[in-house]
C-alpha cells in the first residue's frame, strides 16, 4: 500500500468515524434532557424550548457556520471532528492547534498538518477531562477561598484577560490591519453597549473589514 492510498484510508475511517461520534454526541446532548425529564416526571416544556432557541438559535446557527468554514481549513478533517465535539474551540483547541503547526513547522492545509492538529487537539481534550476532574475533586475544599470577596474581581476579568491574551497572539503579527476592526468594534460596542449580546454576528462585518484591508494592502504592494 503506498503513501496515497494509505492517506486514502485514513479520510476515509477518519469521516466515518468522526461522522458516527458526532451523531452520538448529538443524540446524547439533545435527549439528555428528555431522558432526565422522563425519569424524574418533569419533561421540558417543548413551547418554551422552541421559543428559547428563537432567540438565541439563530445567533449561533451563523456563528457555527462561520467556525465551520474558518476552522475547518486550518484543522483538517480529523482535528475538526475532535474540535467540534469537544467544543471549546476559540479558546482552547485553536490557539493549541496553531502553536503545535508553528512548532512542528508544518503548514496549514497540509496533511502534516492535518495529523499534527488531530494530535494536539486529542491532548488538549485530555488534559481539559483531567483538569476538570482535579477541578470537582478539590471544588468543595477550596470553596471558602473561591468565594472569597479579595478574589471576586480576579474572577471577573478572567474572560477579558484570557481573549485579549490569545487576541494580542494574532494582532502582533499584522497591527496595521487588527487596529482598525478592533477600534471599530470597541467604539460600536461602546456607542451601543446592547450590541455586546450579538459578538456572534459582529464576526461579519469585522472579518470583512479586515478582508477589505488586506486586499487593499496586497494590491498595493502588488503595483508597488
Amino acid at each position: 500500500m503506498d503513501r496515497s492510498e494509505i492517506i486514502a484510508k485514513y479520510e476515509r475511517d477518519t469521516h466515518r468515524l468522526g461522522r458516527l461520534v458526532s451523531l452520538i454526541t448529538l443524540v446524547l446532548l439533545v435527549g439528555a434532557p428528555f431522558l432526565i425529564g422522563s425519569v424524574l416526571g418533569a419533561m421540558p416544556d417543548l413551547g418554551a424550548v422552541g421559543r428559547g432557541f428563537l432567540a438565541v438559535g439563530l445567533i449561533w446557527t451563523v456563528s457555527s457556520v462561520v467556525e465551520f468554514l474558518v476552522y475547518t481549513p486550518m484543522l483538517g478533517s480529523g482535528g475538526s471532528y475532535l474540535a467540534f465535539i469537544t467544543g471549546n474551540l476559540i479558546n482552547m483547541k485553536i490557539p493549541c492547534a496553531v502553536n503545535a503547526r508553528d512548532l512542528a513547522g508544518v503548514k496549514a492545509g497540509t496533511k502534516e498538518n492535518e495529523i499534527v492538529s488531530t494530535l494536539s487537539i486529542a491532548v488538549s481534550s485530555l488534559v481539559t477531562i483531567l483538569v476538570l476532574a482535579v477541578g470537582v475533586l478539590l471544588l468543595q475544599p477550596l470553596q471558602p477561598l473561591l468565594q472569597s470577596p479579595a478574589l471576586q474581581p480576579a474572577f471577573d476579568n478572567v474572560v477579558p484577560a484570557l481573549f485579549g491574551a490569545m487576541a494580542y497572539k494574532y494582532y502582533r503579527k499584522n497591527m496595521g490591519l487588527a487596529i482598525w476592526p478592533l477600534l471599530m468594534m470597541a467604539a460600536l460596542f461602546i456607542l451601543v453597549p446592547s450590541l455586546q449580546s450579538q459578538t456572534s454576528i459582529l464576526i461579519l462585518p469585522s472579518g470583512a473589514l479586515a478582508i477589505g484591508l488586506a486586499w487593499l494592502k496586497f494590491r498595493k504592494e502588488r503595483k508597488a
